[in-house]
């Protein structure tokens, strides 16, 4: 009978033990659950607001930021995440990584925008809200879910081209009261950040150059090409492959280039022509936009992005304070 007595109890030890253990396994699994649920909980959001802001200036670069329905550019694109997520961005949000949204320069904030990465076909739309990226050669800072859609994050940086929405754009400024004729700064760039002009100085070329002669009907000197036509139409999509992203058509091959300058006299486009000899071999481009000759003053093209970088920080050095990349 105490034989019996002394299994029965240890027989109930046992499910009480592991009743004990159970409980704690399913208390453990909760926490765990609870806690992945609050890491994934949405930053708390602050409203923004409608901003286009006053000249300012960074690492000895002045921005002047302003409404553009025009905009539409070439360049390379980068992404910030960690190290800024959670803060506030430019116009009061706050940023998360995890969203689709941008960085840009000088347009009013926020803007809406597609990019396009010239190398894959990916497309998109984001919301522009943040200001950057000043780093030397980029044009949009994506966040790292922008970056993940398009197809660069681990390479850090893609070839793209950035257009404005022009009719989202003044819809979303329209939903925060604003009227975009109402908006451009009236206050003049402050006296320490003067407009860069485009002058007839004479410049003396470096010493063993030779001017180029002006163009002539049998001008062979500046190299030609046309500017296309751009179709406001926005192109249809081939094929969706995420909820924001579509694949368009690019072309097959994608080049960089350092624009030094653009001028509208030939003579001025020569000049820096002649300046930059001494950095590498330089070529004037003649397009028309909106029927107006520019002459663009350019180096390459380059083989990758780091070769552009170390290329355009020399440009820089020489001097041209607006010389850029961008990619044709």
């Amino acid at each position: 009978m105490i034989h019996r007595c002394t299994w029965l109890t240890i027989a109930v030890l046992s499910l009480l033990l592991g009743g004990c253990a159970e409980t704690e396994f399913l208390v453990s699994s909760a926490k765990r659950i609870s806690g992945s649920a609050d890491t994934a909980k949405p930053k708390d959001k602050t409203p923004g607001r409608y901003k286009i802001g006053d000249p300012y200036q960074i690492g000895g670069v002045w921005y002047y930021p302003k409404i553009n329905y025009e905009f539409n550019e070439t360049g390379v694109a980068s992404w910030y995440g960690p190290q800024f997520d959670g803060r506030p961005t430019a116009n009061g949000e706050t940023f998360d990584m995890n969203l689709l949204s941008a960085a840009h320069r000088t347009l009013p904030l926020p803007s809406i925008v597609r990019v396009t990465n010239l190398q894959n076909g990916r497309s998109l739309k984001v919301r522009v809200n943040d200001r950057g990226p000043f780093a030397h050669g980029r044009i949009i800072d994506m966040s790292r879910r922008g970056a993940q859609l398009l197809g660069f994050e681990r390479a850090g940086t893609a070839k793209v081209r950035v257009e404005i929405l022009p009719r989202e754009s003044r819809q979303i400024a329209a939903s925060y009261g604003a009227e975009a004729k109402t908006l451009v700064s009236d206050k003049p760039p402050p006296k320490a950040a003067p407009r860069v002009a485009v002058t007839s100085t004479t410049l003396a070329p470096p010493p063993g150059t030779n001017s180029a002669p002006p163009p002539t009907n049998n001008h062979k000197v500046v190299a030609v090409e046309t500017a296309p036509k751009r179709d406001t139409r926005e192109a249809a999509p081939s094929l969706i492959i995420d909820d924001s992203v579509t694949i368009v058509s690019v072309p097959s091959q994608s080049r960089l280039f350092i624009q030094a300058g653009a001028f509208t006299q030939y003579d001025n486009a020569n000049k820096l022509r002649a300046r930059l000899s001494l950095i590498g071999k330089a070529k004037i481009y003649q397009v028309r936009v909106v029927d107006q000759p520019f002459f663009r003053v350019r180096l390459g093209p380059i083989a990758s992005v780091s070769e552009a970088d170390n290329l355009l920080n020399n440009v820089i050095g020489a001097g041209m304070k607006d010389a850029k990349i961008v990619v044709d």
